[in-house]
């Protein structure tokens, strides 16, 4: 019933636009309110920082020349607590220097203004993408991705660029590997994210795609090191190193995580067990690319299932991080409305919204009523519907896929006979 009524709203032209001017709508009054509340209350004079604040704040220690300090939690916890009038939050920094670069700009002009310079160019650019990916589903897309767009929006994270990024790749994968190797190399921005397109790459032995993303990556972590001195990379790493015992002490906000890592330890899994458990998804998620690159298959649906498997390999991985799948599902939808049954497609297109929104909405809740819980005690919806959503839909493109094609196949010569 789900997917019909979805289905029905992409069956002509005046539907999709009526609908897709709709949402588009909505999202861009999200970000005037958005912004125009960052301008009315700054970096939180005493309230929870977003992430844009941390952004904001981050940038503004390019300026500085303090950008090491990002990296060193005891300092940067204090410099968010005074940003921010006092509150005891705390977001650490794990970004390679490249995106402090990005960011710096923003911090030349009011934390408001730059909140929509951000989240609007980056929605821009994310839109822009997906509609070329995804066609005349591109509404359907948006419906189901809406509530993690709004999320994304709402605290101001990168996740519409990331997104954006790997849309390039996928875009530009086989007609123009320059761009999308530039695209690949700008995800060093959140290179956890970008590891089954490096690995994909490299068995299509796409050498163009690999060599340019590499040069990328070179030639922006040279400019950083310029920049903030070679100092900056073991800062860097050990802030990273710093992150891994937060995350197994369970001090990230794991309910917000859809990683199989955050579900287990919200389910009472000890952090080795869960690593663990990370480890075999990853190693099948990597498993699916192989198979992706060495069937036959279009590579439309090849490059469609590198995209969404490549969420669920790092234990790092958020709501926000979730709009990389829309890329993927843009690009599989064709396949999935031809072998998928209408059940099939219903839990599909429903399995989003809990993915994208159960966290945030408890984190909503948490922050006012539960001042202070331990993380731990709150399970990461999200983390438990993605392993068995990417499941299906790699199910039916897999196996479903092929046999459809072997039986097209033999149709085809049994009428040459």
């Amino acid at each position: 019933m789900l997917a019909t009524t979805l289905e029905t709203i992409q069956s002509t032209t005046s539907k999709r636009t009526a609908y897709t001017r709709g949402i588009l709508a909505l999202l861009a009054i999200a970000i005037v309110l958005k912004a125009v509340w960052l301008w009315q209350v700054g970096l939180g004079h005493g309230r929870e920082l977003v992430d844009f604040a941390a952004f904001y704040i981050t940038a503004k220690l390019v300026w500085l020349g303090d950008m090491d300090q990002a990296y060193r939690f005891a300092k940067l916890i204090v410099i968010q607590r005074e940003a921010s009038g006092g509150h005891n939050g705390f977001m650490s920094w794990t970004y390679p220097p490249q995106f402090g670069l990005l960011l710096a700009p923003f911090a030349l002009i009011p934390i408001g203004i730059a909140y929509l310079l951000f989240a609007g160019s980056t929605l821009a650019l994310y839109l822009a993408v997906l509609r070329r990916l995804a066609g005349s589903q591109f509404v359907l897309v948006l419906i189901i991705f809406f509530p993690t767009i709004g999320i994304t929006l709402a605290c101001g994270q990168n996740g519409l660029l990331t997104a954006a990024l790997i849309g390039m790749v996928c875009l530009f994968f086989e007609e123009r590997p320059v761009v999308a190797g530039a695209a690949l190399g700008l995800m060093i921005i959140k290179p956890h994210l970008a590891i089954a397109f490096a690995v994909y790459a490299i068995l299509r032995r796409s050498w163009m795609v690999v060599m340019t993303a590499a040069a990328v990556v070179l030639i922006s972590s040279a400019i950083s090191t310029a920049v903030f001195g070679v100092e900056i990379w073991s800062a860097f790493l050990q802030s990273v190193r710093d992150s891994s015992v937060f995350l197994e002490q369970g001090n990230y906000p794991m309910h917000r995580m859809i990683s199989i890592y955050a579900a287990l330890r919200t389910a009472g899994l000890s952090a080795s067990g869960s690593f663990v458990a990370q480890g075999i998804v990853a190693v099948l998620a990597l498993a699916v690319v192989l198979i992706a690159v060495y069937r036959t298959m279009p590579a439309r649906e090849s490059l469609g299932l590198t995209a969404i498997v490549s969420v669920c390999i790092s234990p790092y991985a958020y709501d926000y991080d979730f709009l990389v799948f829309s890329v993927g599902l843009a690009l599989l939808l064709p396949a999935l409305l031809a072998n998928a049954r209408e059940w099939e497609r219903g839990i599909i297109y429903a399995l989003p919204i809990p993915i994208g929104a159960a966290g945030y909405l408890q984190a909503t809740q948490m922050a006012t009523f539960h001042q202070g819980a331990d993380w731990l005690d709150v399970l990461s919806i999200g983390g438990f519907a993605f392993i068995p959503l990417i499941a299906l839909i790699v199910g039916i493109v897999l196996l479903r896929g092929s046999r459809t094609e072997a039986i097209s196949e033999a149709g085809v010569r049994c009428a040459s006979v």
